[in-house]
């Protein structure tokens, strides 16, 4: 028996604009049902479905092991389309055995684990039932139209923890099996079990002051990976400055810095966190700007794989490895770089081959603005999950 995970994506939102693929906490809102897929052991095959290029790109850009991307057809990507459509456009043409299972998974609901994603799984199994669906637990009282309460006694209201409160549907993923979807055309049918998840997956992200609500939540539910960083490293134009290139009138060449990252190489320091500036110019400012920040490696004039190989040596006589270093880069010529290190980052207005990176934060300042201090709070204070 295979279990294939399906999440269907539109190109053609009209509330957010391009919501599937837009950043949240720094990745595309369709990537986070992909990483805690990716991680469990009972999922096969993930399948985005789309009709979308920028989106199917997106993904394929992902690096990611077991998803692949269904070119749904137009006429099942309409804005009346329905999700069945797609589901069983798909099942027409994949060859799934009618005893697999298929599970639908909702890119606007991000906040499913792996951990919750197994723990559905082997629920279903064991209940030996048809369907699964997803609720959460809403302690509202309903009314109808006619004044008549629907779920409670006004005349013995309950207080909060003594109400069982109502099973609501969350829509965040539903199994059932093959046989089943093609037989009844729905994604659930026959005896269905419920598998019941936290109230906040209630909140969906369709509008767009759901976005800010919903990134908000979402840093304060996911825990941060455990990885102990012993080096940051970070380039310097378009990062450390804002990449312009400023001259006086007698041709000196001037670069702007920002405080906020200074004091953020002081917060490393006192955590007793090696610092680095690795960058491909050669100047006597950025050596002034390294030694009154007290960086304890300064490497001038390196490109491309020069960065990579400058670190794995500051990464010997520290006796470190790579995975134990943080790197926040901009441009090309860190992209090696940014591939090898265990926590990745780069500013907002980095190059999308940068962004492209599939283990990278992309951080929501720009280059000069800033952007090292709030890479350097995400590791200390882990405000950003560090995939």
């Amino acid at each position: 028996m295979n279990i294939t995970a399906f999440i269907p994506v539109r190109g053609g939102s009209k509330s957010i604009h391009k919501k599937n693929i837009k950043l949240f906490c720094g990745k595309p809102l369709v990537y986070w049902n992909i990483f805690a897929l990716e991680a469990t052991s009972g999922v096969h095959q993930i399948v985005v479905a789309t009709e979308d290029e920028e989106i199917k790109n997106c993904v394929l850009q992902g690096g990611f092991k077991k998803t692949i991307v269904y070119d749904r057809s137009l006429e099942n990507s309409q804005d009346q389309s329905s999700t069945e459509s797609v589901m069983l456009e798909y099942l027409e043409k994949a060859k799934l055995n009618d005893d697999d299972i298929f599970m639908l998974c909702q890119a606007t609901s991000p906040y499913t684990q792996t951990s919750e994603y197994t723990a559905a799984i082997h629920q279903f199994l064991n209940s030996k039932k048809d369907a699964q669906l997803t609720c959460s637990v809403e302690k509202k009282f309903y009314w109808n139209t006619d004044g008549k309460p629907l779920n409670y006694d006004p005349i013995k209201r309950p207080r909060r923890q003594d109400f069982s409160g109502t099973l609501t549907e969350n829509g965040a993923f539903y199994m059932s099996y093959v046989s089943k979807i093609k037989e009844s055309k729905c994604r659930i049918s026959g005896d269905i079990d419920v598998f019941i998840l936290p109230d906040y997956f209630l909140f969906e992200i369709d509008e767009p002051q759901d976005w800010m609500i919903a990134e908000m939540l979402m840093k304060r539910l996911l825990p941060a990976k455990p990885q102990q960083i012993k080096l940051f490293a970070s380039d310097v134009d378009g990062v450390l400055t804002d990449g312009g290139m400023y001259y006086t009138e007698a041709g000196d060449e001037l670069k702007k810095f920002n405080t906020r990252d200074g004091k953020g190489f002081e917060l490393l320091r006192n955590a007793n966190i090696k610092t680095a500036i690795i960058t491909s110019e050669n100047t006597q400012m950025v050596e002034r700007r390294a030694k009154k920040l007290k960086i304890d490696y300064l490497v001038q004039g390196q490109h491309h794989q020069d960065k990579l190989t400058a670190v794995i040596n500051i990464c010997k006589k520290e006796g470190i490895d790579l995975s134990e270093v943080a790197y926040i880069g901009d441009d090309i010529n860190c992209f090696e770089l940014l591939s090898s290190v265990g926590i990745a980052a780069c500013p907002a207005d980095a190059s999308k081959k940068i962004k492209s990176i599939s283990n990278i934060q992309i951080l929501n300042l720009n280059g000069g603005q800033g952007v090292v201090r709030e890479f350097i709070e995400n590791i200390l204070y882990n405000e950003e999950v560090p995939f």
